[in-house]
């Protein structure tokens, strides 16, 4: 029993990560009504500005602080320079331009910082917590608290403040929010900013687990679209459900599946994905959009 308790712990803390990309993933989906497939290397392109930052001796808060909101510049010029002249494109037009965004942020890591794999101190000490016969590592406990403040953070955000509903409304009715005052371009640019912010959490949070590589996010992405499609695009809450979902049903499956082997793992979400998609194509959570006419 307590085995499982553990990998149930570690499934949670794994799936903290993916719901962290999963929250960038619908972030941008319920303000532009886009699905970024190039959320990943964005990430990993702010980690390796923290890891520069970092190489050059500042403090990681600092580096961290500055990758941040460079992260947010960046992601608001990229809406502003590339997606914006195509955002009420065909869909096929934007999937391409995502797409070429992820080869554009992931070539460039490449040529900045090179194909070798570099490391990042944590930001959380390399301690264990017993209880009982469980282990709960604190990196592992400080990446739940880190998931809990953002998507706090983004409750307050998103239901308090002006700017959030300015966001809603122009993700709502673009013609409405700009007819009453909403400065849409802006808003649009805020929210792949924010996204963004979010994304380079999510870099920091999986580089030192990993290894810091242009193709770092490759597989992270993939579990982070499982979280945001189980949970529901339109979601918060259920990005984050469906983040802990996909990390639970990946450890188990690690701890109790071992034939599949780390190559088959990655089948996992892609049969969540299906799963849900057939089940309840809006996901857990994701509500159905009613469109006047």
């Amino acid at each position: 029993m307590s085995y499982f308790l553990q990998q149930l712990v570690n499934g949670i803390g794994d799936g903290a990560i993916y719901a962290s990309l999963g929250l960038a993933l619908v972030l941008i989906y319920r303000t532009t009504n886009i699905a970024n497939f190039a959320q990943g290397e964005m990430a990993t392109f702010s980690a390796y500005i923290a890891w520069q930052l970092i190489d050059w001796g500042l403090p990681f808060g600092v580096a961290f602080l500055v990758a941040f909101i460079a992260s947010i510049i960046i992601g608001a010029l990229t809406y502003y320079l590339i997606v914006r002249p195509v955002q009420h494109k065909d869909e096929l037009t934007i999937i391409i331009v995502t797409l070429g965004l992820f080869l554009a942020f992931n070539s460039l890591s490449g040529s900045l910082w090179g194909f070798l794999q570099l490391s990042i101190p944590s930001a959380f000490p390399d301690r264990n917590l017993a209880f009982g016969s469980m282990r709960l590592n604190v990196e592992l406990l400080g990446t739940i608290a880190v998931l809990i403040a953002i998507s706090v953070g983004m409750f307050v955000l998103f239901q308090r403040t002006r700017i959030g509903t300015a966001l809603r409304a122009s993700a709502s009715n673009a013609t409405s929010a700009m007819l009453v005052g909403v400065p849409f371009t802006a808003m649009m640019a805020l929210g792949w900013g924010l996204a963004a912010g979010l994304g380079a959490v999510s870099g920091l949070l999986v580089a030192p687990k990993l290894t810091l590589d242009p193709n770092m996010m490759g597989s992270i992405i993939i579990y982070a679209f499982a979280a945001a499609v189980v949970g529901g695009l339109t979601s918060y809450r259920g990005a984050v459900v469906g983040g802990a979902i996909v990390g639970i049903s990946q450890a188990l499956s690690m701890a109790y599946l071992p034939w599949l082997g780390s190559d088959l793992q990655i089948l996992l979400p892609l049969l969540l994905i299906v799963a849900v998609l057939i089940a309840k194509p809006e996901g857990l959570f994701g509500g159905t959009v009613m469109v006047r006419v």
